[in-house]
C-alpha cells in the first residue's frame, strides 16, 4: 500500500464524526486543480479521512460544518481497492472558507459535541440530548443552549 505526505483542500460533505479512541471522522470533497478542463459530469474524488490530534478532533466536532472548505495536511494512504476512497490521516488542518450559516425552513438537528439539538423553524425552542438519546432539556432558545449544557455537565459530573 503506497503512503505519501500531502496537502488537500477539499469541502466538508457531512458533519464530522466522532470515532474510536478519540478519534474524528469526516469526508472532504475534492476537486481537481484542472477542474475547468474536464468534463462536467466527472465525479469528484472523496477522501475519507480522520485525525487523533485532540486540537483538531475538538475543531472538528465543535465549529466545522458541511460546506466549510478545509486544507489538510497528513499522511494519505491509497484505497486498497479500485472504487474505494483514499484516507488522509490529518495532522494539521486550515479552515479556508465556511460554508454560509442555513436558513432555517424546516426542522434540522444539529450536534454540539457530545449533545444534540433539534432546531425547528416553527418554535424557538430547542429540544436538547446527549449523543446517547439522554434528555437533557428545553432550551429558551438557540443562544440558552450552551447553558443548558454546561448546567447539564456540571451537574452530572461531565458524563453526558
Amino acid at each position: 500500500m503506497d503512503t505519501v505526505h500531502c496537502v488537500v483542500d477539499g469541502w466538508v460533505d457531512a458533519i464530522p464524526a466522532p470515532g474510536p479512541r478519540g478519534t474524528a471522522t469526516f469526508d472532504l470533497i475534492v476537486r481537481p486543480a484542472d477542474a475547468d478542463t474536464i468534463a462536467q459530469d466527472a465525479p469528484d474524488t472523496i477522501v475519507a479521512c480522520t485525525s487523533g490530534d485532540p486540537r483538531i478532533t475538538d475543531e472538528l466536532l465543535n465549529r466545522i460544518q458541511p460546506g466549510d472548505l478545509l486544507r489538510v495536511t497528513g499522511t494519505l494512504v491509497q484505497p486498497p481497492a479500485p472504487g474505494e476512497s483514499a484516507r488522509l490521516t490529518v495532522d494539521a488542518l486550515e479552515v479556508l472558507d465556511t460554508a454560509l450559516v442555513p436558513v432555517l425552513r424546516e426542522t434540522v438537528m444539529d450536534r454540539y459535541g457530545d449533545y444534540c439539538v433539534i432546531f425547528d423553524a416553527d418554535r424557538d425552542q430547542v429540544p436538547v440530548f446527549t449523543a446517547l438519546g439522554q434528555w437533557v432539556g428545553l432550551a429558551d432558545n438557540p443562544d440558552a443552549i450552551a447553558t443548558l449544557i454546561d448546567i447539564h455537565e456540571r451537574v452530572n459530573g461531565g458524563d453526558s
